[in-house]
Formats: structure tokens, C-alpha cells, sequence
């Protein structure tokens, strides 16, 4: 039998951070993502699928003590090791929540806004991933940004990992098929798309419609 997805992570949460390749595979996409968000100090971040918390020190230090960072995961003992993080780390202005990001709106206060979201290797493991994906964005500021990170397989030259690749996707129980990525470059504005690790990882950014604050209380209209 075919465990639940949030059911493999049970199992292997306590070594997940040393086991899924992070250092040598994912981390530098991961930095790529969280980079693509632009994040100024005093801005508020949703971590879809945000796991032991790897994005969460890279986060804090761009929003700062005055911004805020929200994690949501399905997986209890993965956010038991984010918790661990936070109170290692004493972030004050980080919290996680557990629940499925595809019910984010029964997770979040009706009015809870955000300037960005960020979705690292989630989406491709979420069953209802179109819907997390458009419950997230609605829960964006005007002028809000999104970004992407997740799997697919490698593509020319590249294409002797796929075996790889392929138990790497199987292991985290991600489909390599989806190329969730697209839900980005087919519906936002000002999408950029970042073909990395052979093909075995992209990553896409993009705004919402609107205008977004430039930090000193005026705001600059986004182009479209």
C-alpha cells in the first residue's frame, strides 16, 4: 500500500534536512526562490509547504524583526523540527501552522494579507495543488509577489539523471509531471522562469496585479 504523502514525511522528519540531497542538490534553487521574492523589511511571507523550516533563516533575514513569516505544512513532525528552528533561532516573528494549504482559508484569518508567497518543492507533492496554489494568491496584497520551486525531470544532456531524478521524486512522493511552475508563468504578471539543475528543478516568479509599497509609504505601480 501507497503511504500518504504527509505520512512518508512522519517517517523520516527527523532526518529529512541531512537525507534529501539539500546541500548538494536543492539548496541553491531554494536560495534562487527566496531571492526571486524581493522581500523588503517589515513584509509579511506565507512558507507554503515550508517542512523543518529551511527556508525560514534566509526569511527572517530579509523581512527582518519587523516582518513576519507564516509557514503552513501537513506534516506534524516536520514542523515539530521547524518549531525546534524557531526557538533555537529565537525568531519572535515566525510561526507555523499544520493544515492543507488546499483549505488555506480555513487556516488563516478571513482578512490575513500578505506581500508574498513562496511554494519550494511543495506543489508537486500537494494533492489539490491548483487550489493551494489559488488560495494562496488570493491571500496577496496588491502589488504581491509568487515563487515557485519545484521538480521536474532533467532534459538534454542532462537527461542520464533522470533515473536519478526519478527516485528523488518517488522518495519525497513528488510528481516530476506536473510542472506546477506553469500555474505561475500562465497567470501572473511579470513572470520569469529559471530552468536549473539540468531540468531537474525550476523555478518561476511573478506579481499580482496592483501597486506594492516601496518602503517609504508611497507606492510604484507595477507594469503589466
Amino acid at each position: 500500500m501507497r503511504l500518504p504523502r504527509f505520512r512518508r514525511y512522519a517517517f523520516v522528519a527527523r532526518w529529512y534536512d541531512q537525507l534529501s540531497g539539500e546541500r548538494t542538490v536543492y539548496q541553491r534553487p531554494r536560495l534562487t526562490g527566496v531571492a526571486a521574492l524581493d522581500l523588503r523589511p517589515g513584509e509579511r511571507v506565507l512558507d507554503i509547504g515550508c517542512g523543518t523550516g529551511l527556508n525560514m533563516p534566509w526569511l527572517v533575514d530579509l523581512v527582518g524583526t519587523s516582518g513576519e513569516v507564516v509557514g503552513v505544512d501537513t506534516s506534524a513532525t516536520m514542523l515539530d523540527r521547524a518549531r525546534s528552528r524557531i526557538s533555537g533561532a529565537g525568531w519572535a516573528n515566525v510561526t507555523v501552522l499544520r493544515g492543507d494549504a488546499a483549505n488555506l482559508d480555513t487556516l488563516l484569518a478571513e482578512h490575513d494579507r500578505y506581500d508574498a508567497v513562496l511554494f519550494t518543492y511543495a506543489l508537486s507533492i500537494i494533492d489539490s495543488w491548483q487550489r493551494a496554489f489559488d488560495q494562496a494568491v488570493r491571500r496577496l496584497r496588491p502589488g504581491g509577489r509568487v515563487v515557485v520551486v519545484d521538480l521536474g525531470l532533467p532534459t538534454g544532456r542532462w537527461r542520464w539523471l533522470t533515473p536519478l531524478a526519478r527516485l528523488a521524486c518517488f522518495s519525497g512522493g513528488a510528481d516530476p509531471y506536473r510542472q506546477p511552475w506553469t500555474l505561475v508563468t500562465h497567470s501572473l504578471q511579470g513572470a520569469t522562469h529559471t530552468v536549473l539543475r539540468g531540468g531537474h528543478v525550476h523555478s518561476a516568479a511573478g506579481q499580482v496585479a496592483g501597486r506594492r509599497s516601496d518602503g517609504t509609504g508611497r507606492e510604484a505601480e507595477l507594469s503589466r
